[in-house]
């Protein structure tokens, strides 16, 4: 199998006319804006869950959402156009819009992650955990893979260990998200916090730009962050993802090693930089541009890459526990592989969303 070389999508120099440093400021101020009134929300939750919210209340899960999509675009204009900006304001912004952006999103990694593998385990074996809050119903292919995969052949056997898998991985994800929200509550106390929403209600009246940004063309830079992106997924390795059954993969997420494997390692960073890569075009377009529909699927085959990796890598962490069942290790060895699967299923989406001609909603 010949790798291909895979064209960028609707390149940013297609696009004629100079957009300057005052977008940037524009999209930058808008950002944080948003950032603010997130915030104000997520204040104003208490700390409530959804279902305990009353009518109207928004839902502080959604909140942090918020405040993490305004923190990423923040991140993200700060380092492909930190030539326009002032350096030391942007070099010491950015790692910690990216601790602030991590810490709020753990606590719901944890939570998805747990209902991918519960529900997988449950499509694989039948067997109901009583951690699943939607016990009984079709699988969320976003969740636990495709839902036209066969069930497992030898389900009998599998069922056998798959009830005490769904309780390990429920008490180390359930113990692992309490952390997590526990971090994030005293993230959000922290004076280091409100040193960083006070620089971003600064950015929302006042942009720290160089001398020359207001006449300085936004596009070769754009330009430069698309064309990262495109080198990085030409590097794919390609041969290697196609192959149906990766057992090189499978082999070293089960092995001692907990390190991930390094198959994964470029494409998390081609996700990172397709991310860079909207957002670079948001800024040039503005937020009534047409939607690339080819750009967005790949995201989303790129984002299931990653939940389906981790999902794999968390079944491997639970199967290494010590004085374990055969049957829960052979449980959690199946739920390993199938994840692993699902990991070559986002790669094969990936390359074919890639690969068809740009298309604008």
């Amino acid at each position: 199998m010949a790798q291909q070389h895979l064209e960028p999508t609707d390149p940013v120099s297609r696009h004629v006319g100079p957009v300057t440093g005052d977008a940037l400021a524009g999209y930058l101020r808008a950002q944080a804006t948003e950032f603010l009134r997130a915030l104000r929300l997520h204040r104003e939750s208490g700390g409530t869950t959804a279902a305990g919210a009353g009518p109207g209340a928004e839902d502080p899960v959604d909140a942090a959402r918020a405040l993490r999509r305004s923190l990423r675009r923040v991140s993200a204009s700060l380092h492909t156009f930190r030539p326009l900006l002032d350096p030391d304001w942007s070099e010491s912004l950015r790692p910690e819009l990216a601790w602030l952006s991590g810490t709020l999103g753990m606590e719901h990694a944890y939570e998805s992650r747990l209902e991918r593998l519960l529900l997988a385990l449950h499509r694989l074996s039948g067997a109901v955990f009583p951690a699943q809050h939607i016990a009984g119903t079709a699988p969320d292919p976003q969740h636990s893979g495709s839902p036209t995969h066969p069930a497992a052949p030898d389900r009998g056997n599998l069922t056998v260990g798959a009830a005490k898998a769904g309780a390990l991985l429920d008490r180390q994800l359930t113990l692992a998200r309490t952390r997590a929200h526990s971090t994030a509550l005293q993230a959000l106390g922290s004076s280091r916090f409100h040193a960083v929403a006070d620089c971003i209600a600064v950015l929302a009246s006042e942009v720290p730009l160089v001398q020359s940004a207001p006449a300085t063309n936004l596009r070769p830079l754009a330009t430069a962050a698309e064309e990262r992106l495109a080198d990085a997924v030409t590097a794919l390795p390609l041969v290697t993802a196609g192959h149906p059954y990766n057992a090189e993969a499978l082999i070293h997420g089960l092995s001692p090693d907990p390190a991930p494997h390094p198959q994964d390692t470029p494409w998390h960073q081609v996700r990172l930089l397709l991310r860079l890569h909207r957002y670079a075009r948001e800024v040039l377009q503005g937020t009534g541009a047409p939607v690339d529909v080819r750009l967005l699927d790949a995201g989303r085959a790129l984002d299931r890459h990653r939940d389906a990796s981790e999902a794999a890598a968390a079944a491997a962490q639970a199967a290494r526990t010590p004085r374990i069942a055969p049957a829960t290790a052979y449980a959690l060895g199946v739920l390993h592989a199938d994840q692993r699967h699902e990991v070559e299923a986002a790669r094969f989406a990936f390359q074919q969303s890639w690969q068809k001609h740009p298309v604008s909603t």
